[in-house]
């Protein structure tokens, strides 16, 4: 077998249904399985994938195991020498699937691989970034990615100017479509499963690069992300969990400083939105414009009641009370 797909599903029966055609109508010459990851679903999903796709596997989680968890569930049963780790809101092109193996074969230095994401009405999604530090971070928040097109570019956490559009070293790829080599990701031990919601790729990426092998990207292969799907049902917890998934990215490869530090630059981040969120309200108010702000200032007051290290350490969240007024 040349090529494992593995999806994982979470009550996502009304996108991964295209997903699935994509693969198997527009794949013609490489050997491929797919892989359904099921993140006990309850909308069919299972049944319907096993009655309109028998050929695909589905392994049951039987819970929300989150991405990277489940995700090496669908990793442990691939055979493939390339693993496709694959969004189920996600459509491949044409002959996209064949492509990016014959990239990947041409590229024997490469661990991991990237490829071309595009939105619903075909503009280019930003798949492929720079690894995340604080000051990148901080660079976007105060509106100047711009730096990143000067002759000696200040990254921040996009590459400035470029669209996808040539061959290039990436630091990281989206795990929406991401593929690796198996033995390599079978010797990285697959994702860390400390992450439930994003920074797992990043970490993975990673690890890539420290044991020796590159990220190639090629814009010869594309997709259409639709994007969004499961965090559209619960923003608020969602832009939580990204919050706690830095934490963790942050302590494990800056340890605690490095912890503490993506606080205070999230607090940051989030205060100068507000402020512009809330400036924008004022002159248009919206509904979903005061959501917006509120989302903003539950996650804000989340992050303020935080200590870094020992969320990290032992998954405290909130203060402890005073004594004399500790709840029974």
């Amino acid at each position: 077998m040349k090529l494992s797909i593995v999806i994982i599903c979470w009550n996502d029966w009304k996108v991964i249904e295209n997903c699935l055609r994509s693969i198997f109508g527009g794949t013609r010459t490489v050997p491929f399985e797919v892989i359904v990851s099921d993140n006990g679903s309850t909308d069919g999903s299972v049944e319907k994938i096993r009655a309109q796709f028998p050929s695909v596997r589905v392994v049951e989680n039987g819970g929300n195991l989150g991405f990277a968890k489940g995700n090496n569930a669908g990793i442990r049963e691939a055979t493939g020498n390339y693993v496709l780790i694959l969004n189920p809101d996600t459509i491949i092109h044409d002959g996209s699937l064949d492509r990016w193996v014959e990239f990947a074969e041409r590229h024997p230095e490469a661990g991991a691989f990237g490829c071309r994401v595009h939105n619903p009405d075909g503009s280019y999604q930003r798949s492929a970034r720079p690894f995340p530090t604080i000051s990148r971070y901080l660079v976007s928040a105060f509106g100047l990615r711009f730096l990143g097109r000067l002759p000696h570019p200040v990254l921040s956490d996009e590459y400035e100017g470029w669209e996808g559009d040539t061959e290039r070293e990436v630091d990281w790829q989206s795990g929406c479509c991401v593929m690796l080599r198996r033995d390599l990701l079978q010797k990285l031990g697959g994702f860390d499963e400390q992450f439930f919601y994003q920074f797992e790729e990043v970490d993975l990426c990673r690890r890539v690069w420290k044991s020796g092998f590159r990220i190639r990207f090629t814009p010869a292969v594309s997709i259409t992300h639709l994007g969004g799907q499961s965090v559209g049902r619960f923003p608020l917890r969602f832009a939580i969990e990204v919050c706690r998934n830095g934490y963790r990215y942050f302590f494990k490869h800056y340890g605690a400083r490095g912890a503490r530090q993506y606080r205070w630059m999230l607090l940051t981040k989030m205060r100068i939105r507000q402020v512009g969120y809330g400036f924008a309200n004022l002159l248009r108010p919206s509904d979903v414009g005061k959501s917006r702000l509120e989302m903003y200032r539950a996650t804000v007051k989340w992050n303020q009641q935080l200590d870094p290290v020992e969320f990290v350490t032992h998954g405290v969240e909130q203060p402890a009370e005073p004594a004399s007024v500790q709840r029974v």
